[in-house]
């Protein structure tokens, strides 16, 4: 049950206090690049005054030591939190940690609670979600190659997997693995399951460079190969040939989270490109600003990040009081659409700024080089595209 209306306003407001006064005015205290390993001194005394404010972990239950906010509410959280790149970090919401900790709340055993999920919730280790594999169609979650094959009380993994983000440095991670190839139902052939990162056979091999930044740390996608990788059974999520729907369970609420921090780093790009907009001066007295062209940037991003930010908060109302299933339409809307808003506010306030824009003197470049991704993972804009005119087509097609 959500927290009444009062009570959200004042955690809301502490929570963009801090944004600004301990995040955004210390930004400085990071390079641009956002190199995960050099700054966790920063960052955990960050997480302390979080903890100490009672604030971490915003997106949990109050039962397992969270607030308890609904979906509708937690999205306004995460788009003041995407205002500065390790926002949710800080507040330990960041993905894929959040989406793991879902899962174990809802599928974990007693067991793997108590061994992962509680650690992870406390903020004392970091997970990673191992699902894509580069030699299959992301679009397409029910092909894969990575398989689990029983063994008495164990699974033997085998399978090559990259985009596993957050691997470096991660305690855990929750793998995608194929236990039933020849299931009938292509759906029921997959489970998830849990592999301790030091397990013999979980090998990291890289983390991939992404438009020429490796990352590090959180800030990484690792490629990682399973060689008769051993992991008991006991670390099944679920029941055995439910790791596809566990999977979209976990994507749903995912999406709104994603597409809101898109629209806090909306915000952050606009009231730059403003700034510049109104700073820079073509001749004397005749700043940027006074282009038309620049001017029709301002009110077109300014209407779509509106735009955005109702039909995200429209959605996630729908999931807190319908479910994700009955939201799937909504969910796939904002998602092409939240993604491409975020390219079109990116690439205009780079516009304005000029060569300036290109450097790492801003976080202009940065957002773009880590963001153009957006349109890709947690399903393709195309992907998305077709199942919302599919469903809206059902109707006329009868």
């Amino acid at each position: 049950m959500a927290i009444s209306t009062e009570k959200f306003e004042d955690i809301k407001s502490k929570i963009q206090q801090f944004i600004q006064e301990e995040m955004i005015s210390d930004e400085g205290a990071f390079d641009i690049n956002h190199k995960f390993a050099d700054h966790l001194p920063f960052l955990e005394e960050k997480r302390n005054k979080v903890r100490k404010m009672g604030l971490f972990t915003p997106q949990i239950p109050k039962n397992h030591g969270g607030l308890g906010l609904s979906l509708h509410q937690l999205g306004q959280i995460y788009e003041i939190l995407g205002q500065t790149f390790y926002g949710l970090y800080v507040f330990n919401c960041q993905a894929p940690d959040a989406g793991n900790m879902e899962i174990l709340m809802e599928h974990g055993t007693d067991y793997q609670k108590e061994t992962f999920l509680n650690p992870l919730v406390a903020g004392k280790i970091r997970s990673c979600f191992s699902m894509t594999e580069p030699d299959y169609a992301g679009s397409n979650p029910i092909m894969m190659g990575t398989t689990a094959v029983k063994d008495g009380s164990n699974y033997i993994i085998n399978g090559h997997k990259w985009f596993t983000s957050s691997a470096d440095g991660a305690d855990f991670a929750i793998a995608m693995v194929i236990t039933d190839p020849d299931n009938p139902n292509p759906y029921m052939r997959a489970s998830q399951i849990i592999v301790p990162t030091d397990t013999k056979g979980f090998n990291f091999i890289r983390n991939i460079s992404v438009m020429g930044d490796e990352g590090d740390g959180w800030n990484a996608h690792a490629e990682i190969k399973y060689e008769n990788c051993i992991v008991p059974e006991k670390n099944i999520l679920g029941p055995v040939g439910a790791g596809f729907k566990i999977a979209q369970d976990r994507l749903g609420p995912g999406r709104i989270h994603h597409c809101m921090r898109w629209i806090g780093e909306c915000e952050k790009a606009f009231e730059m490109m403003c700034e510049r907009a109104a700073s820079r001066e073509l001749s004397p007295g005749k700043p940027l600003a006074l282009k038309q062209t620049v001017q029709n940037w301002i009110a077109e991003s300014r209407a779509e990040i509106n735009a955005s930010r109702l039909m995200v908060l429209d959605a996630a109302k729908k999931i807190d009081n319908e479910g994700a299933y009955a939201a799937k339409v909504e969910i796939s809307t904002i998602k092409f659409y939240v993604a491409q808003v975020l390219q079109n506010v990116l690439d205009r306030a780079i516009q304005v700024h000029g060569a300036l824009g290109m450097t790492d003197d801003t976080p202009l470049a940065s957002l773009y080089r880590h963001e153009r991704s957006a349109r890709i993972y947690d399903g393709a804009d195309e992907v998305h595209k077709t199942r919302v005119a599919k469903e809206i087509m059902k109707k006329y097609l009868k």
